[in-house]
């Protein structure tokens, strides 16, 4: 049985576009790694690779997808 989890950073949903200033977003999309919010498909792409069988020998991990916010230093 395998056990991985999914820890999304900011991802531009509709209620982010639209209750989140771009000002703000401007200053989070600078704190990553990658210069950009994450879109709902970067989240998609991670769960279907660790639904597939190219996964799995992954297990009891937690895999941050957030452009780098987290990464460290």
């Amino acid at each position: 049985m395998r056990a991985n989890a999914v820890a999304p950073g900011v991802v531009l949903t509709e209620n982010v576009r639209a209750g989140t200033p771009p000002e703000v977003r401007e200053a989070l999309s600078e704190k990553t790694a990658l210069p950009r919010l994450g879109e709902p498909e970067d989240l998609a792409s991670m769960i279907v690779f660790l639904l597939s069988a190219e996964s799995s020998w992954i297990t009891g991990q937690i895999l941050s997808v957030d452009g780098g916010l987290t990464m460290r230093e």
